[in-house]
């Protein structure tokens, strides 16, 4: 008897983290089947990109690799920076280790805050969407002065 199939199992925080840890130390070439086979490889489920696409984390951890890889090493192969270029290039390793600390210490916050607000609005019965509804369309054009005389 031939066995179908069946479809992936929803996409989880637990999954975006690691898809989203597989992109940031990406390196080499980048497109979506691949990401789709690494992401196989590491979680045993197979993603489409269209389920990828969708979660916003993915999408754009996805893009920021793609253009980190795009213009990744200016060296050739087996050619080496200078002396200066690897101190500079050390120096701006470690300030955005630094940096990247800083902001999954932030990032923890925000999502804690976020789940502060979902328990809240839960409470008082708001949705999903009635929370997701865009913001009203600021008018920025030039108030004109009522001229009563």
């Amino acid at each position: 008897m031939a066995m179908t199939k069946g479809r992936a199992k929803n996409l989880n925080e637990d999954a975006i983290g690691v898809i989203v840890a597989i992109l940031d130390g990406w390196s080499g070439k980048l497109t979506w089947d691949l990401l789709i086979d690494m992401i196989e490889r590491r979680l045993l489920v197979r993603y489409t990109r269209q389920a990828l696409d969708k979660r916003a984390r993915v999408k754009m951890a996805y893009q920021v690799a793609k253009q980190r890889v795009g213009g990744e090493s200016s060296y050739k192969a087996g050619q080496k920076p200078s002396a200066v270029e690897a101190g500079v290039l050390s120096q701006r390793v470690s300030r955005l280790e630094a940096e990247n600390s800083r902001l999954k210490i932030e990032n923890e916050r925000l999502l804690e805050q976020f789940v502060t607000w979902g328990y809240n609005a839960y409470l008082k019965g708001l949705t999903k969407e009635y929370l997701n509804t865009p913001l009203p369309r600021v008018d920025r054009e030039v108030t004109k002065v009522a001229r009563n005389k």
